[in-house]
C-alpha cells in the first residue's frame, strides 16, 4: 500500500483527464513503477479550503 501522484493518463496515445469504468489505460507515476495486473488504485484529489 503507498500513496503517489500520477503523472500521466493515457488511453491509447492520447493524454486525457478521465477514463471511463471498463476501459483500458496507462498511468505514469511519480515515484512507483512496479504496477501489476490485479492491482487497485484509488484516486483522489485533496483540495484546500480556506474561511
Amino acid at each position: 500500500m503507498g500513496e503517489d501522484s500520477i503523472l500521466a493518463l493515457k488511453r491509447f496515445k492520447d493524454d486525457v483527464k478521465e477514463v471511463a469504468a471498463g476501459y483500458e489505460c496507462g498511468i505514469s507515476l511519480e515515484k512507483f513503477n512496479d504496477i501489476k495486473e490485479g492491482d487497485i488504485l484509488e484516486a483522489y484529489q485533496v483540495e484546500e479550503y480556506r474561511d
